[in-house]
């Protein structure tokens, strides 16, 4: 029977509602419709039948908002609901506009909009809502002409006036034919038709002025609705308050702008870069966002030297629930982690490298809290020193970054694009700019809040003018040229020959084993022997006091291993990682860490015979540099540096600030300088300091230091001009005082050297601007034309005795053996260039611009801010350009992921922010033209480039790769939950929760690596399940934790297309 009755319609095989409204419209005269919801789909799939119909009416019960629902019920408690006329238009556009956000985008709804226009025009077709409750008829009545045989019809059933209704859906409704049915349907519609209001107008006019159909948007609407729609989010941060200040601290806009910023981060991705660059005040910033999150407890993690600085904070801003404990105490902190909720990592670069205990225990400690990592310098060398910090906060491999869920793969992809190409070449720069792009707008964009001095200076310049700041300015860098006699000469040039000859066994004893080592545990060797080789060619240079107390350290190292080498065993440190011991200004503990740290025994017959003789080939060589520099006593630098501190009028008299990387030439310059200017001269360092012949206390030198250098500091002194310090003054203090920095050893390291200036180059600094001073060596001459080539082969001859481990003299270059016979000048030419000084690109762009116009917008036009603010989705305009002719952009939004799409002729492809800004900027006088016939198409092109896009971002998580200890381990405990019948509930969702953590990838690599090696000692014990559990428990009990965001937000997202243009060429 379904087959053969035609008066029922499912819309399945061939029976849909649209089916038989095309073939009875085409000869209807009038044509009725009550229906619950209007949809311009509805006419998108019907008007080409309209073209006889003399007359159509449309009924519908718009549905009205809940709150208006309440406002009338509230008002009238036992009436009807009866909307008012404007409550009944203000639905209308509501409906009207959701309608067209989410309706097809394409040629046949602008038709269909037109030929409704043009029926309303030509008196064709009316539109009346019913006011007093909702209707949910669907009656669809049709009249024939008088000459026709039949009268009409009536259906009704359950499908609405939309294409879901005529066609998608599964429905069920019947047509009656009978006359006296038609007319009864008819009867009861005119009596709802008198009684509702006419909103035709407004249905039209909703259509051509508040959907993407409106043809008046222009140009520069599109542009400040590209702002407003990229910004929303942080338009208003400079207009929210709450901030409570200390007694006369500034209150500076770009600091408030960085905490709200840094808090919507925080709170969305459970973690936040405070990465404004050197000088501009990160621990104030760190201490007012700490300030808005008054319920959470806090801990701040940081070098001893800034404990007090940060306790100082905390206090002055009022700071409630905060600790502050150093970064050497981590076993103390791993105790109490579940103490504190919000964790302040400052000088957070010093935890880049993630396969170490420090980074190890870090991590468990973060592990499920939310995470401030404070730094100017986030990326030292690699591309993985970034995601090392950001698994400190997000799994790596399930992050809730828009459009990145899977990290580790998205930066191994980075990485792989630098693969083949030549360190120093043009393609490799280029290669590593491109990828640098992509991790900063696709993952940094979202978790870090950095400024540098020049958008500062740019964006806020009317704050600082008001407060009566300024930054100050680098100088050209100064040189302190000291000279080598003959005989230091001649000494010099025998230890450089003498250290090429030098293979630092003692320090790589693991790569003489007969066993051969995994290339891991190769190159952890290579490391710590490429790092003692630094040390010794940097002291060299340093000071020859501290070259041949280095010497002398060694020389006891080696006859100490020697002699317990021949009685048969050896115990060696296979534990220690370089990175651990890169700011160690303490050498003897930094030698007793790499001896003793974690020692395993090993039997000398273990190693092969060239161990033994390489030994005492290095400990021969080592005696004779002793013997060498045993008759040496005079210090040419530091006569060089007295004279210029007596005799130069930027230096004498002058607050002087003095950097060297060693405790030992900090002690032999300051014994010097205070016989030359007594009691005015300190000196500081991780132990400590002197002043004045006396010894002082770590706490007590800071205070002095502070009073003497740190305007900031509420007892100011002025009997100090010379502080000589080594790096662990570097990072995080202000100095200020002084606009004076001596690099007394060259500073091989630029982001050090960065560090450094930041004490002077600070926000609030009296100075118009600051000096810097490096000592650079040279042989006695009386060619002065060829000094700058006598000063380079020095500074060469510290790299060529290094070769390819000249990297460890700065552990954030890479440094390939073909580029070491041109370093010596290229490093020359930077320390003398004051842009090296600086590290931010003077030509960068900044959205910081873009922000503030639509900040202006909305400060000074409100009314124009309002009319963007309710420019409808879909929006659209064309214009001519010359940036992108003859193309069209995009913006879409999938959650918080937001993208910018282009298709031309040719082709589609993602661009940034910054590019799609500069396509769409625009002045108020800039044309608008109609959109091409081609716009649809290219739009189509750009949604499916887009959603393309989304599956090749790894919107799924990618697997474990099978060679990982990650995913050995994860299929040992996949083993383990093959049977869990003996397991208590506990145990089970134990191992279901390591497992998924370590799919997500938020387990410690080294805490997997190490348990990975434990447990392949005992195989079998994979035999025994509980046993099993309890050795997983004892190592991973707290790396399995809650996790709230274990997939990303964005997935399930609705895609919106938010705005396009189109660019004609001229």
């Amino acid at each position: 029977m379904a087959d053969t009755d035609f008066r029922f319609f499912t819309n399945t095989d061939r029976d849909s509602l649209l089916s038989r409204f095309q073939t009875t419209l085409k000869d209807a005269r009038y044509f009725d419709v009550l229906v619950g919801y209007l949809r311009a789909s509805g006419f998108n799939n019907l008007y080409k039948a309209f073209t006889k119909i003399e007359k159509m009416r449309v009924l519908v019960g718009l549905s009205a908002d809940r709150q208006v629902v309440s406002l009338v019920e509230e008002s009238n408690p036992q009436g009807q609901l009866r909307l008012s006329r404007h409550d009944l238009k203000q639905n209308c556009a509501e409906h009207v506009k959701k309608e067209f956000e989410n309706c097809d985008d394409s040629p046949d709804t602008e038709d269909s909009v037109a030929s409704l226009r043009q029926m309303i025009k030509d008196g064709k077709l009316e539109i009346r809502a019913f006011p007093e409750r909702n209707i949910h008829a669907k009656v669809y009545i049709t009249r024939f002409p008088d000459d026709d045989r039949d009268f009409g019809s009536v259906i009704t059933g359950s499908s609405n006036f939309s294409e879901n209704g005529l066609k998608a859906n599964h429905e069920f409704n019947v047509e009656l034919k009978d006359t006296p049915d038609v007319k009864f349907a008819l009867e009861r519609f005119e009596q709802l038709w008198e009684q509702s209001d006419d909103i035709t107008s407004e249905y039209i006019d909703t259509i051509d002025t508040q959907t993407w159909l409106n043809p008046n948007i222009t140009p520069y609407e599109i542009y400040l609705k590209f702002l407003y729609e990229y910004f929303k989010e942080e338009i208003n941060f400079d207009k929210e308050g709450g901030f409570m200040l200390p007694d006369g601290f500034m209150e500076l806009e770009y600091q408030k702008q960085a905490v709200t910023a840094a808090k919507k981060i925080l709170n969305a991705y459970n973690g936040v870069f405070l990465a404004d660059v050197v000088g501009l005040g990160k621990t104030y910033i760190t201490a007012l966002l700490l300030q808005q999150m008054p319920a959470e407890r806090k801990l701040i993690i940081c070098p001893p030297v800034l404990m007090d600085g940060w306790k100082a904070a905390i206090r002055d801003f009022r700071v409630g629930g905060a600790v502050v404990e150093s970064l050497g105490k981590l076993d103390k902190i791993e105790k109490q982690a579940e103490n504190y909720d919000i964790i302040v990592i400052d000088e957070a670069h010093r935890f880049r490298n993630e396969v170490t205990f420090g980074f190890e225990k870090l991590q468990q400690i973060c592990q499920g809290k939310k995470v401030v990592l404070v730094s100017a310098t986030p990326i030292n060398n690699k591309f993985d020193d970034l995601l090392s910090l950001i698994k400190l906060f997000q799994p790596v491999k399930r992050s809730t970054i828009p459009g990145v869920v899977n990290l580790e793969e998205f930066f191994k992809r980075q990485s792989r694009k630098l693969n083949g190409l030549q360190k120093g070449t043009p393609e490799y720069r280029a290669a590593v700019s491109a990828a640098s792009a992509q991790i900063r707008n696709k993952v940094l964009s979202h978790l870090m809040v950095r400024r540098t001095r020049t958008e500062i200076k740019k964006y806020f310049d009317k704050d600082i003018k008001n407060q009566g700041l300024h930054f100050p300015e680098a100088a050209d860098p100064r040189r302190i040229i000291y000279q080598f006699d003959e005989q230091i000469d001649n000494v010099f040039n025998q230890t450089i020959d003498l250290l090429k000859e030098f293979s630092y066994s003692r320090y790589t004893p693991l790569l003489f084993l007969k066993e051969k080592l995994s290339d891991f545990a190769a190159q952890r060797q290579k490391n710590i022997g490429g790092f003692m080789k630094g040390i010794l060619v940097k002291r060299l240079e340093s000071s020859f006091y501290a070259f041949k107390q280095s010497t002398d350290r060694f020389v006891l190292s080696y006859e100490r291993f020697i002699d317990m080498f021949q009685k048969g065993t050896v115990y060696i440190s296979n534990k220690v990682n370089v990175y651990d011991l890169l700011d160690n200004d303490q050498e003897d503990k930094l030698l007793k860490l790499v001896e003793d740290e974690k020692a395993e025994m090993y039997s000398s017959d273990q190693f092969n015979d060239d161990f033994l003789p390489a030994l005492r080939s290095d400990l021969t060589i080592l005696r004779h540099i002793q013997k060498l520099w045993k008759e040496i006593d005079q210090d040419p630098k530091a006569d060089e540096f007295v004279r210029m501190l007596k005799k130069d009028k930027d230096l004498a008299g002058k607050k002087v600030i003095v950097f060297t990387e060693s405790k030992e030439t900090s002690d032999i310059v300051y014994k010097r300088l205070a016989k030359e200017f007594k009691g005015r001269v300190i000196r500081y360092s991780s132990e400590g300091g002197d002043f004045d012949g006396r010894t002082l206390s770590t706490e007590d030198a800071r205070q002095r230091i502070n009073e003497n250098f740190d305007p900031r500091e509420k007892t100011q002194s002025d009997d100090i001009d010379i502080l000589i310090t080594t790096d662990v003054l570097a990072e995080g203090v202000n100095l200020h005082r002084s606009n004076i920095l001596v690099n007394y050893d060259l500073p091989w390291n630029p982001t050090r050297v960065l560090q450094r200036v930041g004490r002077v180059n600070r926000v609030g600094s009296s100075f118009a601007e600051y000096f810097v001073y490096n000592c650079f060596p040279t042989s006695v001459s009386n060619d002065h034309l060829h000094l700058e080539e006598n000063i380079i082969s020095k500074i060469q001859a510290f790299h060529d005795t290094l070769g390819e481990d000249a990297k460890y003299l700065s552990e954030d270059e890479e440094i390939e053996s073909h580029e070491l016979s041109g370093r010596g000048a290229n490093f020359y030419k930077r320390l003398n260039d004051k842009n090296g000084f600086n590290d931010e690109d003077e030509n960068a762009e900044s959205e910081l611009k873009y922000l503030n116009i639509i900040r202006d917008v909305r400060d000074k036009d409100p009314a124009l801010f309002d009319k963007i603010k309710r420019l409808p989705k879909k929006a659209r305009t064309a214009s001519v350009s010359k940036k992108m002719p003859n193309a069209l952009i995009s913006f879409f939004r999938r959650g918080a992921l937001k993208k910018f799409v282009y298709s031309d002729a040719l082709k589609s492809e993602e661009i940034d922010f910054m590019t799609a800004a500069k396509a769409f900027e625009c002045g108020k006088d800039q044309v608008k033209k109609s959109t091409p016939a081609n716009f649809f198409d290219l739009l189509k092109r750009n949604k499916a480039y887009l959603d393309g896009l989304a599956v090749a971002e790894d919107l799924t998580p990618v697997a474990n790769s099978g060679r990982s200890n990650e995913a050995k381990l994860q299929k040992d405990v996949m083993f383990l939950l093959r049977d869990t019948s003996q397991y208590t509930e506990e145990d089970e969702e134990f191992l279901r929760e390591l497992s998924e953590a370590l799919e997500m990838g938020s387990v410690p690599k080294k805490t997997v690596q190490e348990a990975k090696k434990a447990l392949d000692k005992q195989r079998n014990i994979l035999l025994e399940n509980i046993k099993a559990v309890h050795f997983l428990k004892s190592w991973f009990s707290k790396c399995v934790y809650s996790r709230n965001n274990t997939a990303n937000q964005n997935v399930n997202d609705a895609r919106e297309i938010i705005l396009s243009e189109y660019f004609y060429g001229e």
